[in-house]
């Protein structure tokens, strides 16, 4: 009996061994992933999108937009831009292709807009019909402009979602709205688009089942398009496999959050956060929760400055990371994958870095059609990488 005994204790003990080797070895091989340059010379890429054939779509933030062919080479900049107040943080930001671009050919873009004398702008987002020959952009249509106008080169927000219900797009847009550094009290009040998610119709109208496009809301002088508020600087945002929308923000000095907005929702900003004061000090009563304020799925201190979204639903690289979220982070320079207690839902649990040898900030990243991740720096010479899976 004490024989059988141990010998059923040793092959457990091995057994667990083997288990936690795997995992280690699993673990090591997912850290030492590689990456190869798909395109350079782009000077602040701000975000990329997939074009057929294996084309992409870069916006480049002083307020140019390329097609890069599959083999890297880069086109000139696309005619038909709207005027763009580029500098500071401001310029051409994000851009996504319609769920039926195959069809229509219809892209969406946000980006700083200019207006209102004394160096004023806002974020404003457009549609457009990208032109057969890759050329031009056509029937180029603003559909949402951020009110009030401020004088600010900082915190534009400015990352689309396409919404889906079902499995199945809805018609509306996503767009986070930073609240421009200057009037970060604006992100409490309903009157003005300052640290706000907003979401439309695809055509610009305001969807009826909106939080706060009840007559009796508009009348206390709330905007109709608004989701949810209280945000800082959300410039990563995505949708989950299951429909749920994702989003992180900037925080100050620490206190970075990922946040799932909920309709009609308060996020604390800033009234509530995790941070502190460029320099030190608290940030009004310097309090981290609040009553009727939403808490954040998870927070960052200190900061990592994230940037870029995205969500892992192929196998390319192995089930461990299927669904993982990925950030890039600017500060610290490298991608940050993030292992969940479910896939595309639950708590963060652990969080590896990537890329971090290549000493690069990352803006962006996205799955790609093949499966595979693609990651934008950001530098007078940013970088299109595709990750190579291990």
């Amino acid at each position: 009996m004490l024989l059988a005994l141990s010998k059923h204790a040793l092959i457990a003990i091995i057994f667990i061994a083997n288990f936690v080797a795997d995992g280690l070895n699993a673990q090591a091989q997912a850290q030492t992933v590689r990456s190869e340059t798909v395109a350079s010379g782009l000077e602040h890429p701000w975000a990329v999108a997939f074009l057929p054939e294996g084309r992409f779509l870069v916006t480049e933030r002083p307020g140019r937009m390329r097609v890069v062919q599959a083999d890297g080479k880069l086109g000139p900049a696309l005619a038909g831009l709207p005027a763009v107040a580029a500098g500071g943080q401001g310029g051409l930001l994000d851009v996504v292709t319609d769920s039926d671009f195959a069809q229509n050919r219809r892209l969406y873009f946000c980006y700083s807009e200019p207006g209102g004398g004394s160096g004023a702008n806002s974020t404003a987002l457009a549609r457009a019909t990208l032109s057969a020959d890759h050329s031009r952009l056509e029937d180029v249509q603003v559909i949402f402009s951020q009110k009030p106008k401020v004088g600010s080169s900082l915190h534009f927000g400015c990352r689309i979602v396409e919404a889906r219900k079902e499995g199945k797009p809805d018609g509306t847009l996503f767009l986070t709205l930073g609240d421009r550094y200057s009037r970060l009290h604006d992100a409490q009040k309903l009157d003005n688009h300052h640290g706000k998610v907003i979401r439309i119709h695809k055509d610009g109208t305001i969807p009826q089942d909106n939080p706060f496009a009840a007559p009796s809301f508009v009348k206390s002088g709330a905007l109709p398009d608004i989701w949810s508020y209280g945000h800082r600087n959300p410039q990563g945002a995505t949708l989950a496999p299951d429909g749920t929308y994702w989003m992180h923000e900037h925080g100050p000095q620490g206190g970075d959050e990922i946040n799932l907005p909920q309709p009609g929702r308060n996020y604390g900003w800033p009234a509530i956060t995790y941070g502190e004061n460029y320099g030190g000090g608290k940030i009004g009563e310097g309090l981290a929760a609040k009553a009727d304020m939403e808490q954040p799925l998870h927070y960052w201190v200190p900061s990592i400055a994230p940037s870029g979204m995205a969500f892992l639903t192929s196998e390319r690289y192995g089930k461990a990371w299927q669904g993982n979220l990925f950030v890039g982070s600017l500060k610290f320079a490298y991608l940050n994958r993030i292992e969940l207690s479910e896939p595309y839902k639950g708590k963060v649990v652990r969080e590896h870095k990537l890329l971090a040898d290549a000493g690069e900030r990352i803006r962006d990243v996205r799955q790609g059609p093949d499966g595979l991740l693609y990651v934008l720096t950001d530098s007078r010479q940013g970088r299109l990488l595709r990750l190579l899976p291990p």
